[in-house]
């Protein structure tokens, strides 16, 4: 079976919800990213993954897969007939991928992970001061569509309504982009997202407690 490490409401909810849309069985462990520990036994997260970050996607023969990007992907071709992903060969396979690049890029490593990591106002002013500008792209692409990458869910509107969750705490209200509120609206009335959001949420409240 395979085994998801994630941390509550990190990038990492985009492969739960990845899993659930594909309807594909995993255990899931609680890594804390923050000790380096793993919830259920207390082990150092940092020998599951050197890299100390969720997701680590480990796999039936018990390699491990890292990365937002390529866990999803793999994710999506283990059920290649839920569309998941566009297949090898179809266009829309490397619009696919553009869009995972960007999120992670863009909006995860280039202002969410500064904003969660350093919560110093002086080395956030630049990702602050980008971020506006950063959110136009999906805003405008999503404006007159359903989905980024064709005409259904993808893993990738999978990562962008992670990563539109988390602008809110961040200090970011997406109200200023109506298309993007819509969108992720949109992705909440999905069961898969309604149920990946609601579990790590429970999950995060064990954190404050």
């Amino acid at each position: 079976m395979l085994q998801l490490y994630f941390f509550p409401m990190a990038c990492s909810l985009s492969s739960r919800i990845a899993l659930l849309e594909a309807g594909l069985d995993a255990q899931y462990h609680f890594a804390h990213i923050w000790t380096k520990k793993v919830v259920d036994d207390g082990s150092d997260f940092r020998g599951v993954s050197p890299k100390g970050a969720v997701p680590v996607l480990v796999l039936e023969n018990g390699e491990r897969l890292t990365e937002c990007a390529a866990v999803l992907q793999y994710i999506a071709d283990l059920k290649p007939e839920m569309g998941l992903a566009p297949a090898f060969g179809d266009p829309d396979r490397y619009r696919l991928q553009e869009w995972l690049s960007f999120i992670a890029a863009e909006i995860h490593k280039g202002f969410l992970y500064p904003t969660f990591w350093y919560r110093d106002d002086g080395s956030l002013a630049k990702p602050r001061a980008r971020i506006a500008q950063t959110l136009s792209v999906p805003a405008e692409h999503v404006a007159d569509r359903e989905f980024l990458v064709g005409d259904r869910f993808t893993v990738a509107d999978a990562h962008l309504a992670w990563a539109l969750l988390l602008l809110r705490p961040a200090g970011v209200d997406i109200a200023q982009w109506p298309s993007l509120s819509a969108y992720l609206e949109r992705m909440q009335t999905r069961p898969a997202v309604r149920e990946a959001i609601a579990t790590e949420m429970a999950l995060r409240k064990t954190l404050a407690a």
